[in-house]
């Protein structure tokens, strides 16, 4: 019987969402701090063998947690050992910034969602960086033998920075980031940088691309696997112009979607009052399914195997994620479900892949 939705309501379900985070995330790395890492690998391991490859590198498996629960690279390997076949890390700006005014975080728990606005909190791609190269050093160390977990690197624009500026703001964070990245995520679709989303029309986005690619394989002297994330509030017109973008620019793959600002037809049972007074922000979890399945499968039909997809929204269970793999991803990820479900989420939901890859 599973404790963790007694502990939620007990401990979490009363407190301040962001706080809550915090406290959460202090206890998965308090402990690989207290020796438990070699434990946990051991009760979380996928059964069988599920490594598979992926934009030329392996991963474990193919389920990994999103960009937002780590935006710092603080935890890196202590997520690792809870059964995620990768990690990916941000969203990191060039500048180091707050975010947004608190209160940013709110949750839907009727919905099984999130609704934030977070605004790219981070301490910066200098500061990241270094954190990036010591978590690879120890998942080298700890998955000695065995295929490691994979750490994408997921990168924004600075706030402060002007949108005519933002090429050689990605540029900035590309030079810090990509020599310690296992992939690169470029973010143009959070709904909370101001204008942020404007730049995922083709002829904003292809000077980004074209310059992150270029500061990546510069720095490294290798090709770093390069991915565009895409909203699920583009119109499918706007999904294939970004997807004949990231072909025609020889882009790895296309993350799909993002959060939504879209509050009508997504089924909420939560009171429309309620989620009216957490304001803006974009909202995911199970209510964004649907539209993130009919974006990757609008990308899949479109692209074939010429891109790598990988699927985030509204996944919650081995089913899901099993419906996600279905519908053309190579990959899928999770982390809104990782705050209802608890911490042995992630492995339950790689065996449950296992369990129904064999049926």
């Amino acid at each position: 019987m599973r404790v963790y939705p007694t502990f939620f309501t007990v401990c979490f379900s009363w407190m301040d969402p962001e706080r809550a985070h915090h406290l959460g995330f202090l206890g998965i790395k308090t402990c690989r701090r207290l020796g438990l890492s070699s434990v946990l690998r051991r009760l979380t391991r996928p059964a069988g063998d599920q490594s598979v490859e992926v934009m030329g590198l392996r991963f474990p498996s193919r389920f990994g947690l999103a960009a937002g629960f780590d935006k710092g690279a603080k935890g890196i390997p202590a997520l690792a050992d809870l059964g995620f076949g990768h990690v990916e890390i941000g969203t990191v700006t060039g500048q180091p910034q707050p975010g947004n005014p608190r209160p940013r975080l709110f949750r839907l728990v009727r919905d099984k969602a999130v609704i934030n606005r977070m605004g790219f909190n981070n301490d910066g791609a200098a500061a990241v960086a270094p954190r990036v190269r010591s978590a690879r050093a120890a998942l080298a160390r700890d998955w000695k033998g065995r295929t490691r977990p994979v750490i994408g690197v997921n990168i924004g624009k600075t706030k402060v920075v002007p949108l005519e500026d933002a090429v050689a703001d990605y540029r900035s964070s590309t030079r810090e980031l990509a020599p310690c990245a296992d992939y690169l995520v470029v973010n143009v679709s959070s709904p909370n940088t101001p204008g942020l989303r404007e730049l995922q029309a083709v002829e904003s986005l292809r000077p980004i691309l074209a310059a992150v690619r270029e500061e990546s394989s510069r720095v490294t002297g290798r090709r770093v696997p390069l991915l565009v994330k895409i909203a699920p509030d583009l119109a499918d017109a706007d999904v294939l112009a970004v997807a004949d973008l990231a072909m025609e620019l020889g882009l790895d793959g296309i993350v799909a979607t993002n959060t939504t600002i879209a509050r009508e037809g997504l089924g909420l049972v939560t009171d429309p009052a309620v989620v009216e007074s957490y304001g803006a922000g974009g909202l995911s979890g199970v209510p964004l399914r649907a539209r993130s399945l009919e974006v990757l499968r609008t990308l899949k039909a479109h692209v074939g195997d010429r891109l790598a997809l990988v699927a985030v929204g509204g996944v919650t269970s081995a089913e899901d994620a099993g419906e996600a793999l279905a519908a053309g991803a190579d990959l899928v990820q999770g982390y809104t479900a990782f705050l209802y479900e608890g911490p042995f989420w992630a492995a339950r939901v790689v065996k449950g892949l296992r369990r129904l890859s064999r049926v």
